[in-house]
């Protein structure tokens, strides 16, 4: 059974205390572990500082004591005292005896001579003294970088001898400058691992290791527990890459001179470049630590028992006392919880809840504006005035319990109209009607979601209806859903017989499997479908379709129907085959025709040649009867008229035939220019005609065939000089387009040409209306030229000049600087 909730209020109560004892033992167990962690790091961290303060202390005592022993030596030497003397010997054998870290002590001249020494095997011998690096200035001294080797012995010049490995000394050097100009070198020789003993006696247990190293960070040895060589690189440790030179002690958890996290201090030497670093392993340290926590862990287990067992014990106690009255307000207070979960889930309720007594008038309703606008009146009455008398029979007396249903409409204060469907049933006690209850759903959303439904789905039938392409709608499994009229005329099927059949069932196979394909990879990738089918009219015909179809989305957007829409295009195939074979017929026929007149011209040319001949051989012959010339001379110029009628004809045949070619040529137009100028020399005389040359300085080059364009020239220009007045000006100007194409302009000052024949006096056998009196040529001048322009992806065309005559415009295309090469005409 469950607890009633006061006396679950008293177990949370209970067993809360107990879990805060338990929270309470817990933290303080953990502080006290804690504190022991952080007070163990300090301490061992204090420790450290302070070994590497003695230690660096004393190594700088020893070093200070050797450099006084130097110092001593050398004031001995300046008071002109030889290095081989017996007091010099004895100040370095005392020397010796005072100080224990002491290997030797020399002094070396200049070449690097053993003078003296406290190692009598050392005299003599000859020192590299690059190898005990630069030199202090006299009366000073300097601690040398560590060498390998016991004595000066090993650095001496061609020495072999295999030095141990680890067996090294520090070189401490003074210059001294002798009162006979002489410079003489003391060379204490002082013991690395004299320092080390001193560091490993200081500290205790193996967990420990210190070491001695250069300021910049070079080792120069260490204690047992140390593995690296000697010159090891450290400055990636904490003191040389965070500490120096800001800080020149301090101490750091993490990474040191063994493997693992080390609790480390360093502290530099105040007078030489030295550093002596003291660290232990943090592991070690924290060894007493563990213990410590796994005694306080088993000490708080006890604790959580006990606590555990008297927060029981309580429960047990406070159960039985409580649970008596407890039971007795379980029902109340149950009771109470329905109630208000229900009062609270009514008023959360977004539709109407109503009731009313048995007249039907409003006594309560979760909604404030119903409530208000409704308290002590009839329900009926918040109904609109033409549904009240529906409304009233919803609450007329019955004995039975069915619910009444009506959706009516109810205004609320502001105002707004909402429609509902209200659900109303009596309520009876002791077979007699007290009331009613009922509820009421706020349908306006839906039903103006389906009003506008229904017009949607008018209007999308309306506007398929009216579309004079047939449409259709099926569904994924190609299923009709619908057709529009269209479709209905084209197929000659109805809408009702239609609907539910499947799509393409009255078509062949190849047919079928066309459009199933099409679907296929439409329902696949999504995208629009649209080619080309055939498909039998209702007339019985084949016709040629335009067919596109698309995805209609449906639900959550996903696919849920195609929409196909068929465009007749068998007119347009038709015309498309129509205007084909047109023009297949008039290229035969213009072909014919170039051909003919081919043929024609050239059977022409051989017997105009034999009249034009005769009548020249005539014209020589018949000079003493001048009757008898005049008849050869017009033979003569009639069969030149004659010919040069058929070689155009010749040419207007090479050019439609496509028989003729152009070779292109990169030239100076100019030059072109002034050689037809000047071969039409006697014909501009001839009319007193003056030119206007104007080309430029710059050259006009572009990619001509020159005989052909010079060909062009020669019929602009002679028909410019045709129509100009005698005495008149002739212009002729080269340029670039603002396109960058080349440009000649040949003007004259004649009577123009009318604007209805700019166009057509470029077409074969046709001339301008003011050179219909003689003055014209066969037509085919400016029909040839065009060809030619074309020809070279040029144009040219004529205009009437406002101050009056015509300009004839040739324009060719900027070509590049490619090789010359044939191109049809």
């Amino acid at each position: 059974m469950a607890l009633p909730s006061q006396l679950a209020g008293k177990r949370r109560w209970v067993f809360g205390a107990g879990a805060l004892l338990m929270a309470l033992v817990t933290l303080t167990l953990t502080g006290m572990a804690w504190h022991e962690h952080q007070q163990l790091q300090a301490v061992v961290g204090d420790r450290n500082e302070l070994l590497a303060r003695v230690l660096s202390e004393q190594t700088t005592r020893n070093i200070e004591a050797a450099a006084l022993a130097a110092a001593t030596l050398a004031d001995l030497l300046q008071r002109d005292q030889l290095p081989e003397s017996a007091q010099t010997g004895a100040a370095m054998q005392q020397s010796l005896v005072n100080l224990p870290f002491l290997r030797s002590i020399a002094v070396l001249d200049a070449a690097g001579r053993v003078r003296a020494s406290a190692q009598a095997s050392e005299v003599g011998r000859l020192i590299d003294l690059a190898a005990l690096g630069p030199l202090p200035a006299p009366g000073t001294d300097r601690l040398a970088e560590q060498a390998p080797g016991r004595s000066l012995a090993d650095l001496a010049r061609g020495q072999a001898t295999a030095i141990p490995a680890g067996v090294s000394f520090l070189p401490l050097l003074r210059t001294v400058r002798r009162s006979n100009g002489e410079t003489l070198l003391v060379v204490a020789l002082l013991n690395p691992s004299a320092f080390v003993n001193f560091q490993q006696l200081l500290l205790d247990g193996p967990g420990a290791a210190a070491a001695l190293v250069t300021y910049d960070g070079r080792l120069i040895a260490g204690t047992d527990t140390v593995a690296r060589p000697a010159g090891a690189d450290l400055r990636a440790l904490a003191p040389f890459s965070q500490f120096l030179p800001a800080r020149e002690h301090g101490a750091w958890i993490g990474e040191g001179l063994r493997e693992g996290t080390q609790l480390a201090a360093f502290r530099v030497s105040a007078t030489r470049p030295l550093a002596v670093l003291v660290e232990v392993d943090r592991d070690a340290v924290l060894q007493p630590w563990w213990t410590l926590v796994r005694n306080l862990a088993l000490a708080g287990a006890a604790i959580f028992v006990m606590v555990a067992g008297f927060t029981f014990l309580a429960w047990r106690s406070l159960r039985a006392r409580e649970i008596a009255r407890a039971e007795r307000d379980a029902a109340q207070a149950e009771a109470l919880h329905r109630e208000r979960e229900l009062s609270v889930t009514i008023q959360s309720l977004q539709e109407l809840i109503f009731r009313t007594d048995a007249q039907g008038l409003l006594t309560y309703a979760n909604q404030p504006w119903a409530l208000t606008a409704g308290a002590g009146r009839p329900l009926w009455e918040l109904v609109a005035p033409e549904q009240r008398t529906a409304a009233r029979t919803l609450f007329a007396r019955a004995s039975d319990t069915d619910v009444r249903h009506l959706q009516a409409v109810m205004a609320e204060q502001s105002g707004r109209r909402r429609s509902f469907d209200i659900s109303v049933m009596p309520l009876h006690e002791n077979g007699r009607l007290t009331g009613f209850a009922g509820s009421a759903i706020d349908v306006t959303g839906r039903i103006v979601a389906q009003r506008r439904l229904q017009m949607q789905l008018a209007f999308t039938e309306q506007l398929m209806n009216v579309s004079p392409f047939p449409m259709s709608l099926f569904d994924l499994k190609r299923r009709y859903v619908m057709v529009n009229k269209a479709w209905e005329d084209f197929t000659g099927r109805t809408r009702a017989e239609t609907v539910g059949q499947t799509v393409g069932g009255a078509l062949p196979q190849s047919e079928r499997d066309q459009h199933e394909a099409q679907d296929r990879a439409l329902i696949e990738d999504g995208q629009p479908r649209r080619y080309e089918a055939r498909a039998r009219h209702r007339d019985g015909s084949q016709r040629d379709l335009m067919v596109n179809k698309l995805l209609v989305p449906g639900d959550e957007e996903q696919p849920a129907c195609v929409l196909a829409v068929m465009v007749d295009v068998t007119e347009f195939r038709n015309a498309e085959r129509s205007t084909r074979e047109a023009r297949d017929i008039a290229e035969e026929a213009s072909r014919v025709k170039s051909e003919f007149i081919a043929n024609i011209s050239h059977e022409l040319r051989t017997p105009l040649q034999s009249i034009i001949g005769f009548s020249e051989l005539g014209l020589r012959r018949g000079q003493d009867q001048p009757r008898l010339a005049s008849m050869f001379d017009d033979i003569h110029n009639a069969g030149q008229r004659m010919l040069a009628l058929v070689n155009d004809l010749l040419d207007v045949a090479k050019i439609e035939s496509t028989v003729g070619t152009i070779h292109l040529e990169r030239t100076d137009l100019r030059g072109l220019v002034t050689h037809v100028l000047k071969e039409l020399t006697p014909l501009l005389d001839g009319k007193q005609l003056q030119v206007l040359l104007q080309l430029g300085n710059q050259p006009l080059r572009g990619k001509v065939d020159p005989l052909r364009f010079q060909q062009v020239l020669r019929n602009v220009v002679a028909n410019a000089i045709k129509f100009s007045p005698p005495g008149s000006r002739l212009t002729v100007e080269g340029g670039h387009t603002d396109m960058g194409e080349l440009e000649l302009r040949v003007a004259d000052e004649g009577p123009g040409i009318p604007p209805a024949e700019l166009e057509t006096i470029f077409q074969a056998f046709v001339q301008s209306s003011k050179t219909k009196d003689g003055s014209g040529g066969t037509g085919l001048g400016l029909a040839i030229s065009r060809k030619i322009i074309e020809a070279h992806g040029g144009r040219i065309s004529a205009q009437n000049r406002p101050e009056g005559g015509a300009v004839f415009s040739i324009v060719l295309p900027n070509r590049g600087s490619t090789e010359t090469q044939p191109a049809p005409l």
